[in-house]
């Protein structure tokens, strides 16, 4: 089975307005309501890809009943730990001549609600998938993710991390399945500038040498590249289109990158409709659907640099 980890997860109100003027009324001439959250984004572009998968994490509250029942009308699988204090967080994100975000708190997380989420990672077996993706709420603990990792490591399962600076290299001591930071994190990761394929391929090899097995790095419009286990580099291209809407679209090439491997045990194919997913996310006002990315899979060219 496959495992989707969202340790804040939102709902996520989606609004335009022609022109947003601060200190005054603001009317909305579109808006949309999202379940949200790296791992949920994940949940749902998995899904969409034929592979079953159970969403783990913290609600509360009436925002964390929509989230449940959101993800159950789209037939999808949770197990979430339910919260007692404060309520899952609600996300603005404002379209208009700029991007505006305004991102809610989220519960207060308890050390018995903790433990009971590390019941649920115990029961993991042999041959399942962990994906860890975003940061970790304030209330815990940043070491989280590496105390979940230790938790695993007796056993067969792989666990992909899609997280920021710190939170990312804490883990590779223990050696992570595969890793996507996006070019920018990269840089910020090792304080560098990155101004060419060389530098992008030098810095994700030091990730695999501090113990990344496969190292994904998404480029937005420059493709991505992957460094794999066996130290092969592929690069891919983009499909064409408008950015409508980048939240999602690394989430949705962590779930592409998943199935393909799962579906083809090829690295190669696994970075193709890995591409797909996170382009026809981009190039969508939501979620990519499945119909959107099988139009693009055959536009991405994969090429082997090593």
């Amino acid at each position: 089975m496959i495992y989707t980890v969202t340790l804040n997860p939102s709902i996520d109100y989606v609004i335009k307005v022609d022109k947003l003027t601060t200190g005054n009324i603001n009317r909305v001439n579109e808006e949309h309501v999202y379940p949200g959250g790296k791992g949920i984004n994940v949940t749902r572009i998995l899904k969409s890809l034929d592979n079953d998968n159970i969403a783990l994490g913290f609600v509360s509250g009436f925002t964390g009943d929509y989230i449940i029942n959101s993800l159950q009308e789209l037939n999808l699988k949770s197990d979430f730990i339910k919260v007692k204090e404060g309520f899952t967080r609600i996300n603005v994100k404002v379209k208009s001549e700029e991007e505006t975000e305004i991102n809610g708190q989220g519960p207060k997380i308890s050390e018995e609600e903790l433990n009971q989420f590390y019941k649920v990672i115990d029961k993991l077996v042999d041959g399942d998938i962990l994906i860890l993706s975003g940061s970790i709420p304030s209330c815990l603990d940043e070491r989280l993710y590496e105390s979940i990792m230790k938790k695993v490591e007796d056993r067969d399962i792989k666990v992909i991390v899609d997280a920021t600076k710190n939170l990312l290299l804490n883990v590779l001591k223990y050696k992570p399945f595969l890793i996507k930071p996006n070019n920018h994190e990269l840089a910020e990761m090792f304080n560098v500038e990155l101004n060419s394929t060389e530098d992008v391929v030098f810095y994700a090899r030091k990730l695999k040498e501090m113990g990344a097995q496969n190292v994904l790095i998404s480029m937005g419009k420059d493709g991505a590249l992957l460094v794999t286990e066996n130290d092969e580099i592929f690069a891919s291209s983009v499909a064409k289109g408008e950015v409508v809407n980048s939240v999602g679209a690394g989430d949705s090439m962590v779930a592409g990158f998943i199935a393909g491997y799962l579906k083809s045990n090829s690295y190669e194919e696994a970075l193709r409709l890995g591409a797909a997913s996170g382009g026809a996310t981009a190039f969508s006002s939501d979620l990519a659907t499945r119909e959107f990315i099988d139009k693009l899979v055959d536009e991405i060219k994969i090429e082997k640099i090593k």
